[in-house]
Parts: structure tokens; sequence; C-alpha cells
């Protein structure tokens, strides 16, 4: 079994009461270009279990599971589980922290976990160089929708 594990972080000057709602299933709709997901427990209520399906996302070769694994409002931390069946797992945690002049700091890290040669040869190829564009993805999403 392969896996791969890349943390990333930058700031961004917005309040951490309205940018961590932003990193849920609800929250990414606002932010992310085409981004979208099944809810399958009929609530928006976000809390530790919930589980939705996505479609090809976030380096998905498949639909995927998603469950929260951990969830924090009052440390601005979650964590989930994403499954893609016979490809492999996504372990991501984003914990926010606040800094002064109402400016935010966003931790992410992307664990992920192969189950097969398809999991496994994209967990050889997940490089640091190229997580970091992709958080740098996130940072410039963020500003422009707050902008």
């Amino acid at each position: 079994m392969n896996k791969v594990k890349h943390t990333a972080s930058f700031e961004i000057n917005q309040s951490i009461n309205k940018l961590f709602p932003l990193f849920s299933p609800e929250g990414e709709k606002l932010w992310v270009p085409g981004w979208d997901y099944e809810n399958i427990k009929g609530t928006n209520h976000l809390h530790e279990d919930y589980v939705f399906l996505t479609i090809t996302h976030d380096h998905a070769s498949t639909d995927a599971i998603s469950l929260v694994k951990k969830y924090e409002p009052e440390s601005y931390l979650v964590e989930f589980y994403k499954v893609e069946p016979k490809d492999k797992i996504g372990i991501i945690t984003v914990q926010c922290t606040e800094l002064k002049n109402a400016d935010t700091k966003v931790q992410v890290t992307y664990e992920y976990i192969g189950l097969s040669k398809k999991g496994n040869e994209f967990v050889a190829k997940f490089s640091a160089a190229e997580y970091e564009d992709f958080i740098a993805e996130w940072e410039s999403l963020l500003v422009k929708f707050f902008d």
C-alpha cells in the first residue's frame, strides 16, 4: 500500500468566522467553480459522520464517498475521508487559525492511500510541487470569492 501526505498553508484577509464555513459541502459550492455534491443525509448541517457523494473532483478519478471524520467548529477544524472505491482513500484536513487584523491562516493537509495499481500510481506521482499549486489555487479562488 502506497501513501503520500502533503501540507500547505496560506493567509487571507478575512475573518475566521466568514472563512471557516466555506470548507464544507455547501460552502465549497460558493467558491469552487463547478463543485457540487449529492446530499444523502437530507440536511445541510455539518457534523461528524456526515456523508455525501462527489463526482470526479479534487484529484478524483471516480465518484467518491465523503465522510466527515472530525468536525470541531469551536477549533475551526474539519477533517474528511474521501473514499474512491478500488482506487484510493483521501484524508483531507483543514485547520483555520485566527491572526491579527482579521486575517486567517488556512492550513490544508491531503493524505492519499492507494488501494489499487491505479491508486498507487496516483500516489507515486502526487508531488509536493503539484500540491503547492493546488492549494495556491484555493487561495486564489477564495480571494476572488471575497472581492
